[in-house]
Order: structure tokens, then C-alpha cells, then sequence
């Protein structure tokens, strides 16, 4: 935009010898013009404004001097001091002013008036004697109102409001900062700072409490800062990886490669170069890790793509090792750049800058969405998020609400600065909460290497699937709307489940589960924690399918296990139907297992009624609770 606007001041200027002489402009008038002009060719655009105020003061019809300013104050971000003047050159001389309806047009569109921006571009092309290259900058600008309008018309939802708010001098500085990246629960806020020449920090603060805000940020300590020429930065949502580009002077493939630093006892690692399935000798760079760590998306201007930059994926495989990247297809790449991928905490909503896809002007933010494992359609963010400028990187808090981004608002300390604002409500991801923990051996208390799945229990599909690390850490997302089951599987150990109920209720509170697993032993028991039947029947639930199969698998890893089954119920009816019912319930659960292959002499059931329990059945919490499946292991 700037270069666009300065060239319609500079066209003014050139048009002011054309236009006016010295008899028709007053002496005094020209001779502060022609002072205006000199500071804008030297780039000292405020510098200008008195000089042109003045110009107007001593000539009042002087319209190169009323679109010279305007073009100033929009260059000065003021589309309000910037359209009054336009309007009161074309006052004057509508037929000299109509080849400028394109610069105002864009001051138009800057202040949101895109309406009105779409007519001063009709009118600027119906201009006489533009050539090609005019033709097609007012076609483009044409285009981009003309998509604003349509989508304000299919957005129609007037209540949001949109405030950046400048996060300070804890975090901003006189030089520009950008790729805001936190972990999960906010306590940990990672970007870059760029310094001079190639000479780019990444910077580091931490939440403070209860007070809230974040501390003075500082240069993140370690080697990983030693190279000047870096960019984009990530942290993983647990805060334990930093995946970043850099454009290291040895171990590179060639421009800017993706390297991985891990975090210590003894704080962040030295990096490493993430590899040839990341890395080419092209460049690399907007890395963003999934929230289980089994993806990373990043953009590249390799050969092969669909356009100059495109957005890529690699995943990681059980072994521990990434797969080669993918391209992320025609739907999300385009023949122009897209950059700046940010996969949200809930796994499933991407974000991403493209100049390719229909928006605004230059680079826009869009959102896609991951619907039953295939991403949809890419959606426009819409102003005033997006604007004529050139959007960048985004961040969006595990809440869904709060967003992060770097502008160079009117506030700014220096360049760009980082911002946070409330996103618009139909382009939030889904807000996400989280569990964490440690799994160990029940008996001697170490910690377990495991598998941890998060089941989604509607479609019957894990959502996650993790490794915990050596120590038996683990941390899992939970996106809310959603019901879970969530299970831990090592084997020689009996499986752990639970449930998580995040549908149809507020879900504000995050989780902390050390799971201790019970080693494969005689008499052993594990209550299963999601089996669920009809009311008063026997007939099991579809949802039930997912732990009676982490049961199935259990029995055919230990081929001479022997299990009861046993069904409990609360104390609610008689005891005699009570003890029927946890009866035919015990049993359909054999009946289930023996449908995928058991052998029926490993199985026996039998039901307790309301005799075992193990909760307050005056409680509706503890009825709960008493109302359960169980295993138990009979024979080794």
C-alpha cells in the first residue's frame, strides 16, 4: 500500500507542473509545495505536513496540495484527516481528481468504508487513457472491495469489536518483534526480536501470578541464540520443544533449514538440524508443532509445489522418526505464498497467511478446519482482522478467544509490535483444556515408557495417540464438546481408562492424572470406566466397543489370562432385579469379547447387584460410581 500511495503523491507532483503555473497558483503556496515534495523524496513523510497545511492556507484551490496531504495522512495511517481532503480537492476539480480515485479508494478501504472504496474504483476505471498496468492495479483493487462487500453482506454480525491491545514494554521494543508462540497454559510466551542487519533474538517471558501480565522478557539463554540469522520460533504446548528456522553457516542444507531444541534440567539444548525429510536447499521456515507432538507444518519454496511458498507437513511415525514432508494439497496452496501455519491446541484448526486465495489486498489470515481427518475448505478471517495491509503471524490461546499477532499500529514502540485481541466468535478454534502426568509401576513407583490414547467417543477414533517419555511423562490435549476415553497401555501391565465428559457442559479446569498401572497378576482388578448399557438392560452401548476392545487386546497379548467379568449396580430397586440385571450385564460383556475370537474357557462373569460398592449410594456422584464393570484376573 505505502509504495501505492506514495506514487499517487509523487503522480500529484508531476501533475502539478502539467496542471499549474505560477500565474494560477499562489507563489507562496508553490514554493511550500515543492519544500513538501523534497521531504517526501527523502522519506520524511510527517516532515511534509505543515509544509502542505500551509500550501493550502496560502492558496485554498491549490488541488494538487489537498491530494498530496491526503496522501500523506493515509500514509500516516489517518484515513479520517485523509478523506475530507480528497473530498474537498474533487469539490474543486472533479475531472483532474479522477485518476487519484485509486489511491483514495485505498484510504477508503483502510477505514473499512469498502462500499464506498468499490465506487471510487469504478471510478477511477472509467478514466480515460489508463494504460494495461493502471488498468489492472484498479481491476485488482476492484476485486478485493468487491470480495470485502460480498463478505460483509454473508457476515452480517455487526457486534464484535475489534481492539488490539499493545502487550508493552515487558514484551515490545524500538525494534520489531514478531512469531508470538506460548505453551498450553500460558506460562511460558516465546518470539522473535529482530535486532538489526540479519541479527534476529529469540526473547522469552513468563506469566506472572496471581497478578497476571508477563514478566520482562529476555534473550533465551544457550546456543540456541548463538547464530544471527534466524526467524520463526515455536514452542511445543508443553513446553518442551522449540522448533525454529535458522540459516546456520554449518550442518545446513542450504538458505533457512528447521532445527529442534529440547528443553533440559539444564535448560534448552543445543540444536538440531530436524533432517532431509524437513530440509532442503531451498528454504524452509514458519514452523508449528501439533499439540501431541506428532506433526509439525511449516511452509517452503521447494520445486514441485503449487505455487512460490507452500504449506507442508511431516509426521512422526511409532519409531520416534518423521516421515517425509507432505505437501498440504490444491485446496490450502495456491499459485501465491502461503506462510505462517499455526495448528491450534484443539489439533483440528489451522491457520495460515496466503496472498493467493481471495481477500482483502496482499496477505490475509485464513482458517482451516479438520473435519473426520480431512481438512475443509480454507475460510477468510474477515476484516477488521484482515485488512488492505499485509497480514502476519497469528497465535490463538488455548481458549479460543485470545489472539496474538504483530502489527505496526498507530502504538507501536518501534516497527512491529506484538498485540493481543479477542478473536470474532466464527472463526474460533475450539477452546482446550488439558491432562497431564506421569505413569509408573503400582508396585515399585518408577516411571513407565507408555502409550497414551485419547479416544473421541462419538466417532469411535482416537484423536491422540502419544508415547509418554522415558520417564513415563505424558500430556494430552482435550478439545471441550466433546466426550473422551482415555487409556494407557504397556505391556505386562493392565491398561488404565477413564473418562472425560466435555460435551453439552462449561469445561474450565484442567487436569492432573499420575497413573500408577497395575502389573499382569493373579486377582488383579480394573474397573472399566466407559461401558455403559440402555436403561435397565443388558444392551450394550456402541460407546462401550472402545474399552471392551483395549480388553480384547489385553487377552490376546497374554494368551493365558483367565478373567471374570463382574457387573455392579447402585442400590436404586429391588435387589433381587439388581442382582439379575448386573448379572445379564456381565454377561453380554463375555458375550462381546468372545464375538472377537476369546476363547470362551478364558472367560467367567458374574453380577454383584448392589453388595460391592465402592461410592456413597446416597450421593448421585457415589450411585455412580457403583454402577460398574469390572475384570479380574482368575489364572495366569
Amino acid at each position: 500500500m505505502k509504495k501505492l500511495m506514495l506514487l499517487g503523491v509523487m503522480l500529484c507532483s508531476l501533475a502539478a507542473n502539467a496542471q499549474y503555473n505560477a500565474d494560477k497558483v499562489n507563489k507562496k503556496a508553490a514554493q511550500a509545495y515543492e519544500k513538501a515534495m523534497l521531504q517526501l523524496r527523502d522519506g520524511l513523510i510527517p516532515d511534509a505536513v505543515p509544509l502542505l497545511s500551509k500550501a493550502i492556507e496560502y492558496d485554498p484551490n491549490f488541488v494538487d496540495a489537498y491530494l498530496s496531504l491526503s496522501g500523506v495522512y493515509s500514509e500516516l495511517k489517518q484515513p479520517e484527516k485523509s478523506i475530507p481532503l480528497f473530498q474537498k480537492a474533487v469539490s474543486i476539480d472533479s475531472n483532474y481528481c479522477k485518476i487519484f480515485h485509486l489511491p483514495y479508494s485505498i484510504t477508503l478501504a483502510s477505514a473499512g468504508r469498502f462500499s464506498d472504496a468499490l465506487r471510487a474504483a469504478e471510478t477511477y476505471l472509467s478514466a480515460p487513457g489508463l494504460n494495461e498496468r493502471s488498468l489492472a492495479l484498479g481491476r485488482y483493487r476492484y476485486s478485493t472491495y468487491k470480495f470485502a462487500v460480498d463478505y460483509a453482506a454473508t457476515h452480517p454480525d455487526t457486534s464484535y469489536v475489534f481492539a488490539p491491545e499493545n502487550l508493552g514494554d515487558s514484551i515490545n521494543s524500538p525494534q520489531s518483534e514478531y512469531y508470538p508462540s506460548f505453551t498450553i497454559d500460558d506460562s511460558v510466551f516465546v518470539y522473535t526480536r529482530h535486532s538489526g542487519g540479519i541479527r534476529e533474538y529469540f526473547m522469552e517471558s513468563t506469566l506472572l501470578k496471581p497478578q497476571g501480565g508477563y514478566s520482562k522478557s529476555q534473550v533465551i539463554n544457550g546456543s540456541i541464540n548463538e547464530e544471527p540469522s534466524k526467524g520463526a520460533i515455536n514452542i511445543s504446548q508443553d513446553g518442551e520443544w522449540l522448533v525454529f528456522a535458522g540459516n546456520f553457516s554449518k550442518g545446513g542444507y542450504g538458505n533457512f533449514d528447521l532445527y529442534i531444541s529440547y528443553n533440559t534440567p539444564d535448560g534448552w539444548s543445543e540444536p538440531v538440524n530436524l533432517g532431509p525429510n524437513f530440509n532442503t536447499d531451498f528454504w524452509e521456515s514458519a514452523p508449528s508443532i501439533s499439540p501431541d507432538r506428532n506433526a509439525i507444518y511449516f511452509s517452503s519454496n521447494r520445486p514441485g509445489g503449487y505455487g512460490k511458498k507452500d504449506l507442508y507437513v511431516c509426521f512422526r511415525q511409532p519409531n520416534g522418526k518423521w516421515t517425509p514432508a507432505i505437501n498440504m494439497g490444491p485446496d490450502i496452496n495456491t499459485a501465491g505464498d502461503e506462510q505462517a501455519p499455526f495448528i491450534h491446541a484443539d489439533n483440528m484448526s489451522l491457520y495460515f497467511t496466503s496472498d493467493g486465495h481471495p481477500g482483502y489486498g496482499g496477505t490475509d489470515i485464513y482458517l482451516v478446519r479438520k473435519t473426520d481427518g480431512k481438512w475443509a475448505k480454507p475460510e477468510n478471517l474477515g476484516y477488521p482482522i484482515n485488512t488492505i495491509e499485509n497480514e502476519g503471524t497469528l497465535y490463538v490461546s488455548s481458549n479460543g478467544i485470545t489472539a496474538y499477532y504483530a502489527s505496526d499500529r498507530g502504538n507501536t514502540r518501534g516497527g512491529l509490535d506484538l498485540y493481543k485481541f479477542d478473536m470474532r466468535p466464527e472463526v474460533r478454534p475450539v477452546k482446550t483444556l488439558y491432562v497431564k502426568g506421569t505413569v509408573s509401576d503400582a508396585a515399585t513407583g518408577k516411571g513407565l515408557p507408555s502409550t497414551v490414547e485419547l479416544i473421541d467417543n462419538k466417532q469411535q477414533k482416537a484423536v491422540t495417540k502419544i508415547q509418554t517419555d522415558e520417564t513415563g511423562h505424558y500430556f494430552v490435549t482435550l478439545p471441550i464438546g466433546k466426550d473422551y476415553t482415555f487409556t494407557v497401555n504397556r505391556k505386562g501391565y493392565l491398561f488404565y481408562s477413564d473418562l472425560y465428559t466435555l460435551s453439552g457442559k462449561p469445561a474450565d479446569t484442567t487436569y492432573q492424572k499420575d497413573i500408577p498401572l497395575q502389573p499382569v497378576q493373579l486377582n488383579a482388578t480394573v474397573a472399566l470406566k466407559n461401558i455403559q448399557f440402555s436403561s435397565n438392560s443388558a444392551n450394550l452401548e456402541p460407546v462401550s466397543r472402545i474399552e471392551l476392545d483395549k480388553l480384547v487386546q489385553l487377552l490376546n497379548d497374554n494368551a493365558s489370562l483367565h478373567v471374570q467379568i463382574s457387573g455392579h449396580t447402585d442400590n436404586t430397586g429391588a435387589a433381587a432385579q439388581n442382582l439379575a440385571l448386573s448379572a445379564s450385564r456381565a454377561k453380554a460383556v463375555v458375550e462381546y469379547l468372545i464375538s472377537k475370537g476369546i476363547d470362551t474357557k478364558r472367560l467367567t462373569s458374574k453380577g454383584y447387584g448392589a453388595t460391592k460398592p465402592i461410592g456413597d449410594n446416597n450421593t448421585e456422584a457415589g450411585k455412580a460410581l457403583n454402577r460398574r464393570t469390572e475384570f479380574t484376573i482368575t489364572e495366569l
